[in-house]
Formats: structure tokens, C-alpha cells, sequence
């Protein structure tokens, strides 16, 4: 990965919690409850926070959702540009989505086109009655018309700026930075 300096803490731990739990909240609301609601994690960060997301879906409803794993690798448009052999890691989808509610969870949304290829991905498995999307943090710089449905923070950025997500799960600490690359 590029060296980026670091610019400004967004998020702490209390923070994301804290976007988590509210995120939580407007899902069972918008949904009027968590009845055929599959969550799906974009990978790499999308699964920890759905992970996250559903444990406290099921702290504030009793029940747990199923918690899928979604690899777009070769959905993405830029596939040819990433390399000769990209690396494909495991689809799992531990429920049949026709007819349910997908909420695909991601922890940045930017151009939009990591969820185009999720949503191209989920059509593959099935054919949803609904696909929904939740980020931890909206950054803007849309280039395609895409909107997520809960967000955890919006932050207008540069282009010159680069938004990391950390969580403990993958990067052993919670927390959101705005990065600057270099020039």
C-alpha cells in the first residue's frame, strides 16, 4: 500500500460504535422489523462491520441475521488493470436471498462502482425482493448514481485525500482517518 500521511482522526472507537448502533436502529425501523433481512459483507472491512452490524441488530431485536461474505473481484470494471491472475476469495451467502431483503455493508462509499460490481454479484446468487446498502462513512466523488441507504458519517474530501477505515478485526484498532497522498 501507498504511504499516506495521516491527516485527521474522523472516527474513534466510540464513534463507529456509536454509527453502528444507529445504523442498527434505522435498519429495523426502515424494514419495520428484521423479518428476511440477509446481511452481506463487501470484502475485505464490509464483513466485520456486518458482522458488527448484526450483533447489534440481535442485542436490540433477540434474533440474529445471517451474515454473508461477498468477493467482487470478478464483477469490478477495473478488473484487467489489477492484474494478470487476480486473487478470488470465497463468495458465501448463508441464505437463499429470492424474495428477501440484501443489505450489502461496506465500509467506504466513493465512485460507486465497488457496489455496482456487489450488485451485479448479488443478481448472480438470486434475485432479491429488495437490495439496500449500509457504509460506515459516504465520501462523495459519485460516478455512477448510486446512494446509500444508512450511512454512519458523510465527509466531503478531496480527491487528494484517501479515507482508511481500521478495525480491530483486520487492522487490530478501531478508528476512521482522512489520509493525504503523497505528491
Amino acid at each position: 500500500m501507498m504511504n499516506l500521511a495521516e491527516k485527521t482522526l474522523l472516527m474513534d472507537d466510540q464513534a463507529m460504535r456509536r454509527a453502528i448502533t444507529r445504523i442498527a436502529h434505522e435498519v429495523i425501523e426502515k424494514n419495520k422489523g428484521i423479518a428476511d433481512i440477509v446481511l452481506v459483507g463487501i470484502r475485505t472491512r464490509g464483513v466485520p462491520l456486518a458482522e458488527r452490524l448484526a450483533a447489534e441488530i440481535e442485542r436490540i431485536e433477540g434474533l440474529r441475521l445471517s451474515v454473508g461474505i461477498l468477493d467482487i473481484t470478478l464483477y469490478r470494471d477495473d478488473l484487467s488493470t489489477l492484474s494478470y491472475q487476480p486473487i478470488v476469495h470465497e463468495t458465501k451467502i448463508p441464505a437463499d436471498i429470492n424474495g428477501k431483503t440484501v443489505l450489502l455493508v461496506d465500509d467506504v462509499l466513493y465512485t460507486g462502482r465497488t457496489v455496482r460490481a456487489a450488485l451485479d454479484a448479488v443478481i448472480d446468487i438470486g434475485r432479491p425482493k429488495t437490495i439496500q446498502l449500509a457504509v460506515l462513512v459516504d465520501r462523495g466523488h459519485r460516478e455512477l448514481p448510486i446512494r446509500a441507504d444508512y450511512v454512519g458519517k458523510n465527509v466531503p474530501t478531496s480527491s487528494r485525500e484517501v479515507v482508511c477505515v481500521h478495525l480491530s478485526d483486520v487492522d487490530g484498532e478501531d478508528r476512521v482517518t482522512i489520509n493525504e497522498r503523497p505528491e
